[in-house]
C-alpha cells in the first residue's frame, strides 16, 4: 500500500513540475515572443532557457547540492549534455554564417549596377524637394497635435515618422499612441483616431482622423499589440523594423519584413516575404518580396541596405584583405537619406574608402521595396565636409546643417541642405556642387538658392536651362549696351513685351553681336529682377555663340 501511495506521489511530482515547467516557458514565450525558427537566436535561447530551468527544478526536488552529486543522475547527466550540445551548436552555427568564412557570399547578396546620373536622376521641380527631415517633421507633428484640443490630453505622436511617396508626394506619416497605460484603458475600445501626415514639400501637416480607430499598433497591449498579433499568426516568421505606411486611399497599414538567412543557420539577412497588416482590423496579407505590392515604400529597412552594400564594398577581395591590406575596400559614409523615383523611395548614401578620408569616391541609391542598388561613380565631397561648409558660410547665425540631398540642378549632381536654427525650424537653404564644394550658394527660398546656385556654377555669367526655363520668340524692339564689372551685357526688349528685360552677356553670347533692332529671334531665359537671364539666343542671323541647347522648354504665346 504504502508502494503504492510513493510511485502515486512520484508521478504527481514529476506531472507538477512538467506543468511548472510549460507554465514558465509559455510565460516568458507571451512576454518574449520568439519565432519557432532555427535562425532565430531567441529561439535558441528560449531553448536553453527551458533546459536549464527544468535541470534546476529536477536538482531541487532531488536534494542536489553539488556538481559532483550530478554524476549520479542519469537524468542531469543527459540534461546538461543536452544543454551543452545546444550551446555547442549556437556557438558553431555562429562562426560558419559569419564573413569570415563566407566571404564571397556576403559580398554577393548586393551586386550594384553602374548607373548614369543624369539619366536616372531627373530635374525635380520645387515643389517635390523633400526640405524636412525627420527631427523638423517631428517639431510640425508635435505642434499639429498641440492644437487638437479634443486629443491632446489622451494622446501623442508616435516618432516613426516613416519616409513614403504618397500619391506622387514626399511624406512622412505617423501614428498616434496613447499618452499613459490609464489613457489606453480609457480609449482601447474605441482605439486610436488619428495618424498625421507631412508634406516634406510643401510642410502641410494634416490629422487624418478615422471612422474605426488603429487597434493594432506598438502602442497597444497583450494581443492587439502588433508584434504580439503577428507573431501568434506567424510563429516561425522572423521579422525586421516594422515601418507605418498609408495606401493611395489613405488606409494605414503596418508593413512587416521577414527575415531570410541565406548564409548558414544566421548569416546573409536579406529580406524574403513582407506581411501588410490592417491597422485598423489586423486583417495580415503575406506577400513573397517579389510580389510586394508597388506602394510599399519601406520593404527593405535603410539599416539593412546600407549593411548589405557595406559587406559588398570591404568584402570585395576577400576577408583577410578587408582586415589587413584594404586594397579596393570601399564603405557607406555615416548617414543617409530619402531619395523618391518613380514612386520609390530610395536611399542615398555616399561612398568611401575604408582608409576615412574626407571625400568620396561617388554615391549608391538603394530602393526599399526591391533592393535594386546603382552605384555612380562620382568623387566628390564627403557629406560632412559639405555640411560644414555649408553651416559655414552662416556661422554668424548659428544654423545646424541637415543630412544632405542629392539633386539633379543642371544634370550637376549637388547637395541640398536645409539650415535650421536652434529650435529646430528651417531657416535657410544650401547648394552645394559635389565635386566643387568649396562654393556654397545660400537663399531664404529653394528658388532664390537655386538662381544663386546656377549662376555660381556657370562662374556667375550665363545662366543654365533649369525646370522653369521659358521660351519666347520676337523681333527687336530696343537694344542697349551696358558694363558690369568690367564685362559687356546687352540688354533686349522684344515687341509686344516691354515689360521683360533680357540680359544678354557678351562674354557667353558673343554671337549677339550679328543681331540688331528688327530682327527675329528666340529667347531661352530664366525668370529674375530686374532683368531675366538669358540661357540661349537663336535667329536669322544664327544661334549666339556660347548659348546653351534648352530643349522642350515652355513656348510663351507673343
Amino acid at each position: 500500500m504504502s508502494r503504492k501511495r510513493s510511485s502515486g506521489s512520484r508521478k504527481k511530482g514529476k506531472f507538477l513540475m512538467l506543468l511548472v515547467i510549460l507554465l514558465a516557458a509559455g510565460i516568458y514565450y507571451y512576454i518574449a515572443i520568439p519565432a519557432i525558427n532555427i535562425h532565430a537566436s531567441g529561439f535558441w535561447a528560449f531553448l536553453i532557457a527551458v533546459v536549464v530551468f527544468g535541470l534546476l527544478l529536477y536538482a531541487g526536488k532531488k536534494g542536489v547540492r553539488s556538481p559532483g552529486e550530478i554524476r549520479h543522475s542519469k537524468v542531469l547527466k543527459l540534461g546538461v549534455g543536452f544543454a551543452g550540445l545546444l550551446v555547442l551548436v549556437y556557438v558553431l552555427g555562429s562562426i560558419l554564417s559569419s564573413p569570415i568564412v563566407n566571404a564571397k557570399k556576403y559580398r554577393d547578396l548586393m551586386v550594384p549596377e553602374t548607373g548614369d546620373f543624369t539619366e536616372d536622376i531627373q530635374q525635380i521641380s520645387y515643389d517635390q524637394i523633400p526640405l524636412l527631415d525627420k527631427e523638423s517633421a517631428a517639431l510640425l507633428g508635435n505642434r499639429k497635435m498641440g492644437s487638437m484640443v479634443d486629443m491632446v490630453s489622451q494622446f501623442e505622436v508616435s516618432d516613426l515618422y516613416s519616409q513614403i511617396n504618397y500619391k506622387g508626394r514626399p511624406v512622412r506619416v505617423t501614428p498616434l499612441v496613447y499618452a499613459s497605460p490609464i489613457k489606453w484603458l480609457t480609449n482601447m475600445s474605441k482605439g486610436i483616431p488619428a495618424y498625421i501626415t507631412i508634406d516634406m514639400a510643401t510642410q502641410n501637416t494634416e490629422l487624418v482622423k478615422m471612422k474605426d480607430g488603429i487597434k493594432y499598433s506598438q502602442a497597444e497591449y497583450f494581443n492587439r499589440n502588433i508584434y504580439r498579433h503577428l507573431r501568434f499568426k506567424y510563429p516561425t516568421y522572423i521579422f525586421d523594423q516594422l515601418s507605418f505606411e498609408i495606401d493611395e486611399e489613405g488606409t494605414p497599414y503596418w508593413v512587416c519584413p521577414v527575415k531570410k538567412f541565406n548564409i548558414g543557420l544566421f548569416g546573409g539577412q536579406t529580406i524574403g516575404r513582407v506581411v501588410l497588416c490592417n491597422a485598423v482590423t489586423g486583417e495580415c496579407k503575406d506577400y513573397k518580396i517579389k510580389d510586394c505590392p508597388t506602394w510599399v515604400d519601406r520593404a527593405y529597412p535603410a539599416d539593412l541596405l546600407i549593411e548589405l552594400y557595406n559587406y559588398h564594398g570591404t568584402l570585395i577581395n576577400g576577408f583577410i584583405n578587408s582586415v589587413l591590406g584594404q586594397k579596393g575596400c570601399l564603405k557607406t559614409t555615416e548617414g543617409y537619406n530619402y531619395l523618391a523615383i518613380d514612386d520609390d523611395v530610395w536611399v542615398y548614401t555616399g561612398v568611401t574608402s575604408v582608409s576615412g578620408d574626407r571625400s568620396n569616391v561617388g554615391f549608391v541609391l538603394m530602393n526599399q521595396r526591391t533592393k535594386e542598388t546603382k552605384y555612380y561613380e562620382i568623387p566628390g565631397a564627403e557629406e560632412y565636409s559639405a555640411m560644414e561648409s555649408a553651416e559655414g558660410q552662416v556661422q554668424n547665425l548659428g544654423y545646424r546643417a541637415t543630412f544632405p540631398l542629392l539633386l539633379n540642378i543642371a544634370d550637376e549632381p549637388t547637395y541640398f541642405i536645409a539650415l535650421k536654427d536652434n529650435a529646430g525650424l528651417v531657416k535657410k537653404y544650401a547648394m552645394l556642387n559635389i565635386q566643387k564644394y568649396q562654393n556654397v550658394a545660400i537663399g531664404d527660398t529653394v528658388k532664390q538658392c537655386e538662381k544663386t546656385y546656377l549662376k555660381m556654377i556657370k562662374g556667375n555669367s550665363a545662366a543654365v536651362a533649369g525646370e522653369n526655363t521659358k521660351k519666347l520668340t520676337g523681333e527687336i524692339k530696343r537694344m542697349a549696351q551696358g558694363v558690369i564689372d568690367g564685362n559687356t551685357h546687352y540688354y533686349i526688349v522684344l515687341e509686344g513685351h516691354d515689360d521683360l528685360i533680357f540680359d544678354v552677356p557678351i562674354t557667353d553670347f558673343l554671337g549677339i553681336v550679328k543681331y540688331d533692332v528688327g530682327d527675329r529671334i528666340t529667347i531661352a531665359y530664366n525668370e529674375a529682377e530686374p532683368a531675366n537671364s538669358v540661357v540661349s539666343v537663336e535667329g536669322d542671323a544664327g544661334s549666339a555663340e556660347g548659348a546653351v541647347e534648352t530643349q522642350n522648354l515652355p513656348e510663351t504665346e507673343e
